[in-house]
């Protein structure tokens, strides 16, 4: 008489499970990847690219990059025909921090970074460089931040604030206040410039 137990056990072992795997090609185009199946290293055919978003007419798209690691089942349990369902942070491909304050981001907050350093193409190698040129999108219970290089912007309920450099521009509900740069037209600076009276010139301005 057979065991159950073990009858059951030897179906989900001939039953395809889910997978992780290292991407190896990408299609932009048709927005499918190959992937290497670990720990074989068995590479697949073209299969589905992880899903960005699609919610009627919005759509966000972000094809995955050759070295990035992703998880990977099987559709209706047939281990020939795979989908990639999301992308795996490892001690490798580590998730972003906020270019805002150097720390992790915790959970209430996202993070939209670019230029992370591209994944390794080879098994022992190593992630890329970031890019402190890159953009950068962070929302979160304060307000949401852009930024790109040296140039910030920071929208919150006390106001609009704008930083590029040494250069901060508020904008809040007591006016437009600009704080270690000048103001200017094509003709006139705010700081510099001075008035006529008759034919002699007044000083900078004061205050």
């Amino acid at each position: 008489m057979s065991d159950t137990r073990m009858l059951a056990a030897a179906l989900a072992n001939r039953s395809a499970h889910a997978v992780l795997g290292i991407v190896s090609a990408v299609d932009p185009s048709n927005h499918t990847i190959k992937v290497r199946i670990q720990p074989d290293n068995v590479e697949t055919g073209w299969i589905p690219d992880v899903g960005g978003v699609q919610a009627g007419n919005l759509r966000v798209s972000c094809p995955s990059e050759p070295g990035t690691h992703v998880a990977l089942l099987p559709l209706e349990g047939d281990g020939e025909h795979l989908i990639a369902i999301g992308a795996v942070f490892d001690t490798v491909v580590t998730a972003p921090v906020s270019p805002s304050d150097g720390q992790a981001i915790q959970p209430g907050t996202m993070l939209i970074r670019a230029g992370c350093g591209a994944p390794p193409t080879e098994m022992n190698g190593k992630a890329g460089d970031v890019s402190p040129q890159a953009g950068w999108c962070q929302i979160g219970s304060d307000g949401v931040i852009l930024g790109a290089g040296n140039a910030r912007l920071h929208i919150a309920e006390s106001g609009i604030s704008l930083t590029i450099g040494d250069v901060t521009a508020v904008f809040s509900a007591n006016g437009l206040k600009v704080s270690g740069g000048d103001i200017q037209t094509d003709q006139h600076s705010l700081t510099q410039h001075v008035h006529l009276m008759g034919s002699q010139t007044t000083g900078g301005p004061v205050g």
